[in-house]
């Protein structure tokens, strides 16, 4: 029987609660953004994706970079740090200041079977009902989820959307304390095994679904890992069990109460804005959005997905999608298709449609 403790952490916040603070925003200094481009430039000959943390010189940074990683593992679980100038430069500069940031939170990994290091996440015709699609490449509502293989998302900001698309985020403990007083059975089929579809990401060997409880509570903290989206979709094979109703309504339940006022805040997410996101500890959202019918006006976020080597441990079943990294023992993202290789590109893919 799963004990149903209650948690009382630093990311166990209410979303109405931190709307009446600013202090989950950090703005960066013209110092930290010129020293940011000096360390991007030169870097100018090398591949991104060859670039370790020890390529980029980041002295004023360094301090202020290690505050956030702390407030993003051990704190509330997200900051928001704005103001790159992403106007004024290339998609190459973006990326490869983006890169030196991360690189003081983790170690980028990939995002699908083909090697990418960094998602595009924009609408290029893609449905986010189709079950061999991923829905960031799509312009639908996006419901709470985390992304299943990252410790830490992050999210830079291009370009908004012409209307629409705002993201929120969500406290699991604080949800997880909500179920156990009102509803504890639901809480506790959240803890049992659940079938996701990898969505046409398999490679060779796998099974085109995998099995793990959404959350796992433990001695010091509630884990979540959940895509309700990729629970439903897995329903199409007709091997796996259907979904009970005691399931459905758990879920419902923990999507009801993200979308709470109480327990949400919605972010504003502005262009030269990065989003970095504890994904173990905290849900995200995004709402419907109407783009521009110019593609080179679309909403654009870049996407990266980080491992932490000298994070805190992490329930072996929340390894069941990808592994662990035989070298790190840490998350590893995507296994790659026969004849692929890890990459960073700087344009979003073609259209779908």
């Amino acid at each position: 029987m799963t004990e149903l403790r209650q948690y009382r952490l630093a990311s166990t916040w209410y979303g109405r609660d931190l709307a009446e603070r600013s202090d989950w925003v950090r703005k960066f200094s013209e110092a930290e953004i010129d020293e940011l481009a000096a360390a991007a430039s030169s870097m100018d000959a090398r591949e991104i994706v060859s670039l370790e943390a020890g390529a980029f010189d980041l002295p004023l940074l360094d301090p202020v970079l290690a505050d956030i990683r702390k407030e993003i593992l051990e704190g509330r679980g997200f900051v928001i740090l704005r103001g790159l100038p992403v106007q004024e430069w290339s998609m190459a500069r973006i990326i490869r200041v983006y890169w030196a940031i991360a690189s003081r939170i983790g170690v980028p990994i990939a995002q699908n079977a083909i090697g990418n290091k960094l998602g595009h996440v924009t609408d290029v015709g893609g449905d986010s009902e189709n079950p061999n699609q991923r829905a960031h490449q799509s312009k639908g509502v996006l419901p709470f989820h985390t992304d299943i293989s990252a410790e830490v998302v992050g999210l830079l900001c291009i370009r908004q959307a012409k209307a629409g698309g705002e993201s929120a985020l969500a406290s699991v403990s604080t949800i997880w304390n909500e179920m156990v007083a009102t509803h504890p059975d639901l809480a506790v089929a959240l803890t049992e095994p659940f079938h996701l579809d990898r969505r046409g990401d398999e490679v060779d060997g796998q099974d085109p679904w995998f099995t793990m409880p959404i959350l796992v509570p433990g001695e010091t903290a509630v884990y979540v890992c959940h895509n309700p989206r990729f629970v439903r979709s897995a329903q199409r094979f007709s091997t796996l069990p259907r979904l009970t109703e005691r399931q459905e309504r758990a879920m419902d339940l923990l999507q009801r109460l993200a979308d709470d006022p109480r327990f949400k805040i919605n972010t504003d997410f502005q262009p030269g804005d990065i989003q970095l996101i504890n994904n173990l500890a905290l849900i995200h959202s995004r709402g419907p959005y109407e783009d521009w019918q110019e593609i080179e006006r679309r909403r654009h976020l870049l996407r990266l997905w980080l491992s932490v080597p000298d994070g805190q441990p992490i329930p072996k079943v929340l390894y069941a999608r990808h592994g662990a990294d035989p070298d790190t023992g840490r998350p590893q993202g995507f296994h790659l298709r026969s004849g692929m290789a890890y990459s960073v590109p700087l344009q979003p893919p073609e259209l779908l449609t």
